[in-house]
């Protein structure tokens, strides 16, 4: 019989755009991606009883089984957008100091935690740190194990190798025991890094993007392909990579057991780089908020991005429209702020139509007929926020 362990935190999450309530957490949400692909999946978590018992009411329909670890303090963590920088409440500072748990089983998927550490044996673990600024060696709280596998982005890589480069850092790591790295790069995809070499896994189209999680599911899907399935590295990546493109799409769960034999057809791809015009009103404290948060996730994909506000700013007519129209002939593509209709951001989509620049636009309150000449230019228009960034960072 197949059975997995998942340690890690059990936490409540809200988010605006998209409406999200949950409760989830990393060890919440990996267990029930995979109740559908493992005989018994079980959760042990610090979460507070109140805390458990909510998301433990939805895993039993999935059969997932939660056991509580000592309790530690419960947490919120709550999104404006899904590419935000979460509000997490009580803040980090005020947790009292990690506690330690135990968390034995022939295969483990540990997630690191703010409140809690869980320390494992295992035949074999798989590890995702979860912490951009500090992450916690593996074997740092006593956690033993036959094979390891470490699942982290480029920053969590590179500060558990001690190198800037993470493929570099993965290497060092190697040395040091661990059997498997896998670097994530979000839409540039996956670096799998093993003593045979360096692979590489692209991330998938979809039409629809919700970050929030997409990281759990990645860990928990790469853990049953590699520890329980028997699947290569790379084979384990690539399978993780498929379940994911299902949930950012879907914003659901269980992983299909489906997807073991027969992957939908789905375009690899990867950010194309380059410069984006940002065009949009900044006239006001929520226009000017949307546009900073618009260009911090549009860098964060890997696109260059010029914007009137921070690059040319405010000034009169025939000195900053002149300046303006001259950026968005340098520039690859347009992002569009829509809602409100302001005169010059429709002016900036025509222009950059009628130059042959592909347009990428936002508009979540405005009519489609308000929007006519808009769409019938061939612009795309997106009323979620990160699916449009995405999209454009994509040139989907």
């Amino acid at each position: 019989m197949s059975a997995l362990l998942v340690a890690g935190g059990v936490y409540r999450e809200r988010c605006v755009w998209p409406d999200w309530r949950r409760t989830f957490g990393s060890a919440g949400r990996a267990a029930s991606a995979v109740a559908s692909l493992v005989d018994s999946v079980e959760v042990l978590t610090p979460a507070p009883p109140e805390v458990a018992a909510e998301y433990e009411a939805e895993a039993r329909l999935d059969g997932v089984k939660v056991r509580l670890a000592p309790a530690a303090p419960g947490l919120l963590f709550d999104y404006v957008h899904g590419l935000s920088i979460p509000t997490i409440s009580p803040a980090p500072a005020a947790l009292p100091p990690p506690g330690v748990f135990d968390a034995a089983a022939p295969v483990v998927l540990r997630f690191g935690m703010l409140e809690a550490s869980a320390r494992v044996r295992a035949e074999m673990c798989v590890y995702d740190p979860q912490s951009a600024f500090a992450p916690e060696a593996f074997a740092a709280n006593g956690s033993r194990v036959a094979r390891l596998a470490v699942v982290g982005n480029r920053g969590e890589v590179s500060a558990l190798g001690g190198d800037p480069d993470p493929v570099s850092a993965a290497g060092s790591m190697l040395a040091s025991g661990t059997e498997v790295i896998v670097v994530k790069a979000g839409s540039a995809g996956a670096s799998v890094v093993t003593a045979s070499g360096v692979g590489t896994v692209p991330a998938r189209l979809t039409e629809n993007v919700w970050p929030v999680g997409s990281g759990d599911v990645f860990a928990a899907a790469f853990t049953v392909a590699w520890a329980v399935d028997g699947l290569s590295p790379e084979e384990a990546a690539d399978f993780a990579s498929y379940a994911v493109a299902d949930y950012v799409e879907s914003m659901s769960l269980p992983i299909s057991p489906a997807l073991r034999s027969e992957r939908p057809p789905r375009q690899p791809v990867t950010a194309k780089g380059g410069k984006v015009y940002l065009a949009g009103p900044f006239f006001s404290m929520g226009q000017r908020w949307l546009v900073d948060e618009a260009r911090r996730g549009l860098r964060e994909l890997g696109m260059q991005v010029f914007s009137p506000l921070h690059d040319i700013g405010r000034g009169a007519a025939h000195e900053v429209a002149p300046a303006d129209l001259e950026a968005l002939q340098g520039c690859g593509s347009v992002l569009a702020l829509l809602d409100g209709l302001d005169s010059g951001t429709l002016f900036e989509v025509g222009y950059a139509r009628a130059i042959g620049l592909p347009v990428y636009g936002l508009a979540q309150v405005t009519s489609e007929e308000d929007l006519k000449m808009v769409t019938g230019s061939g612009c795309r228009v997106f009323t979620d926020f990160v699916t449009c960034l995405h999209h454009c960072a994509w040139g989907a």
